[in-house]
């Protein structure tokens, strides 16, 4: 469920003029900016955006980043961008800050495949690189000294790499993935596989490549009734296991990743909750999250939030920020008008 509260009927050109009227004079009337375009959904954005070249003959993403700054300019920017260029954008810069590799898993692992899709093509537009070229080229540093077998040659959609560790491999094959979104489940196949997934937990040898294999093929239907299998034979989840016994990058990737594929909404739960209880807000963290669920299901993981923490979200958001960042937030949040 969305907290978008966005008018059945606007006018996109009474919308950019209002715009270009609130950029005028000695500053930016932030005020009119978050009222317009924090009440409106991804189509009549777009719209506005159109509107306004026509109008003013120049880019209304542009002006805006010329008009307002800091946390309050970036989650604009980010809530003014089609979905799958935004995750195109958010993908590229986890990948160039030191390869942030929990924002690529929770993009592969959350959307459908034809969303993945979009973003990857919306990367080689944006970037005239692949994604998958790109987390190949970046997995560096303290990545490629993780545990590691022989080199091996990967071969990904007509890409060649030389594929050094599991993590790579990880994230190679999820950002690639094309799932099966049907509800067929087999349970003797869930058996196997939990496993599988238990021997990777365990770190036993050529166990990797196998978790990888399971994780970036089968559906979410399966992968679910996969772990629900792990729990019935080992009397715990398979993440609860994973935090006992997590020691390096691999399985925390595996953990982020079964995370998401299982209940995404409670893994955003989770990211906000860090985000706000960290010593100085996160708030890259805080702002990816409301600005890409605000039009999905952030009303639901609102929910969850407040049975954790027994807070309000709007109200956490309220206390943890401040200025016009945080009357964007809650606006998105569907408490401020």
């Amino acid at each position: 469920m969305a907290t978008l509260i966005a008018p059945p009927n606007h006018s996109p050109q009474e919308d950019a003029e209002s715009l270009n009227k609130a950029f005028q004079g000695w500053g930016t009337d932030e005020r009119s900016v978050i009222a317009i375009l924090g009440h409106r959904n991804v189509h009549q954005r777009q719209q506005i955006r159109r509107a306004y070249e026509e109008i003013f003959h120049e880019d209304l993403v542009k002006r805006l980043e010329s008009e307002i700054r800091g946390d309050f300019e970036k989650a604009v920017y980010r809530w003014i961008l089609e979905p799958a260029d935004r995750d195109a954008v958010l993908a590229n810069v986890a990948i160039r800050n030191g390869m942030n590799y929990h924002i690529i898993v929770e993009i592969s692992c959350v959307l459908s495949p034809e969303e993945l899709l979009a973003v990857r093509r919306a990367y080689l537009n944006r970037y005239k690189r692949s994604l998958e070229e790109d987390v190949a080229a970046h997995t560096s540093g303290h990545l490629r000294q993780a545990k590691m077998n022989a080199d091996r040659i990967g071969l990904v959609y007509g890409y060649l790499y030389k594929i050094r560790n599991p993590i790579e491999l990880l994230l190679l094959g999820l950002v690639t993935a094309y799932r099966y979104i049907g509800d067929e489940i087999n349970a003797k196949l869930a058996q196997s596989e939990a496993e599988i997934l238990h021997e990777a937990v365990k770190e036993k040898k050529g166990s990797q490549e196998e978790a990888i294999r399971v994780l970036s093929t089968r559906s979410k239907t399966q992968l679910i009734a996969t772990f629900n299998r792990y729990r019935e034979i080992h009397g715990t989840s398979i993440t609860k296991k994973l935090l006992d016994e997590a020691s390096d990058e691999f399985q925390k990737a595996l953990y982020t990743a079964i995370r998401c594929i299982n209940d995404h909404v409670k893994y955003y739960e989770k990211v906000v909750r860090n985000a706000i209880k960290k010593v100085g807000t996160d708030e890259d963290a805080l702002t990816r999250v409301v600005v890409s669920r605000a039009e999905k299901d952030l009303k639901v993981i609102s929910e969850v939030y407040y049975k954790r923490n027994s807070v309000l979200l709007e109200h956490a958001v309220a206390k943890e920020t401040s200025g016009d960042y945080k009357h964007f937030l809650l606006t998105l949040l569907g408490k401020q008008e």
